[in-house]
């Protein structure tokens, strides 16, 4: 075992060793399936309590679960025993659960074993993922923000809180070990054929929960634009923050107008205790801390991740929508199919 506080020595490698934690997540399996078709990665160390299914001959699997106490002697000894230059963490729920205690422990308590693991075996990069609803959705906010504006999403949601503290956590861990690039990646909410997390769910409503007056401004970014953005921030370690999201913005009437689905739409003073119902009999995919989203905007710009890391995404927020519409359907299609045989 490591001791603490005591940097390891790597041995030298062959080409580039990327390590993730997180590797089953959507993100995650993804880039590791395309890590295997990068020549210049030697090595992919996956990090996660299940080994990814796109693993392949580059792919080395370690069983850690995030939540043990142990967890940051285990991932400094990975990272150096494996020489990490990158280091992904992806080890966050894409859809909020009501096992808030072990979700804390996952996110926010798992990040500092990341890093504390990172700080024993320092890799020369280091990229984490967060979201751009973690500005928060509030009456002040300007029409687009940007990364140096305040996460303001409500402290008391457990789901935007334990990120914020991930994002706090190595924002300390930059400052601490400037030579470490780090990297951190705000998604606006994504979309496409084959991602799964609260915001494809409620879009699959047939009844969509709206409140009535209002009418935000949404954005989204397609699912493989992010894949894309991840893969460049992996390939340039450029340090800093970028917004990742995909061009345009939409009403939300219009996104329910794409969607072909219908409203159901509540009274403001209502709302909070109509979603938290719904939350609470786990008819709705989000608690009521979302409930401001569906009053006021919260888009990003991503002026930033085009001039710095050289992120142009290739759908619009829109075309990114429409894509998932697409999908949608072709799985109603199919299911209507096999019901009818």
């Amino acid at each position: 075992m490591s001791q603490p506080g005591r940097s390891i020595v790597k041995p030298p490698s062959r080409g580039r060793t990327v390590a993730l934690s997180g590797a089953c997540s959507f993100l995650g399996r993804n880039l590791v399936d395309v890590l295997e078709g990068d020549e210049s990665v030697s090595r992919i160390v996956t990090i996660d309590i299940e080994r990814p299914i796109t693993g392949g001959p580059k792919t080395r699997f370690y069983e850690v679960d995030l939540t043990v106490p142990s967890a940051d002697e285990r991932i400094a000894e990975i990272l150096g025993a494996e020489s990490v230059d990158t280091l992904v963490h992806l080890a966050f729920l894409a859809t909020p659960t009501h096992a808030a205690a072990w979700a804390h422990e996952l996110e926010s308590v798992g990040t500092m074993h990341v890093l504390n693991g990172a700080r024993q075996a320092p890799p020369k990069s280091l990229v984490l993922r967060s979201h751009t609803f973690l500005y928060g959705a509030t009456a002040k906010n300007p029409n687009f923000l940007a990364e140096q504006d305040r996460l303001e999403a409500p402290a008391e949601e457990p789901f935007f809180a334990d990120k914020i503290a991930a994002e706090r956590e190595v924002a300390r861990f930059a400052e601490a070990h400037p030579e470490t690039k780090v990297t951190v990646l705000r998604t606006a909410p994504l979309v496409g054929p084959t991602v799964g997390n609260f915001m494809t769910r409620y879009l699959s409503r047939r009844r969509m929960v709206t409140l009535m007056g209002f009418d935000p401004l949404w954005q989204f970014v397609h699912e493989v634009d992010a894949l894309a953005a991840l893969k460049l921030a992996v390939d340039r370690q450029v340090p800093g923050t970028f917004n990742i999201v995909g061009d345009g913005v939409l009403p939300l009437s219009k996104v329910v107008s794409l969607t072909g689905n219908s409203t159901l739409p509540i009274p403001h003073p209502m709302a909070r205790p109509t979603v938290a119902t719904l939350w609470a009999t786990q008819l709705c995919s989000w608690p009521p801390a979302f409930v401001p989203y569906l009053r006021y905007l919260c888009v990003a710009s991503g002026k930033q991740a085009r001039e710095r890391l050289g992120f142009y995404p290739a759908c619009t927020t829109e075309e990114a929508l429409l894509d998932f519409i697409s999908a949608q359907r072709l799985r109603d299609a199919r299911l209507v199919r096999e019901v009818e045989r």
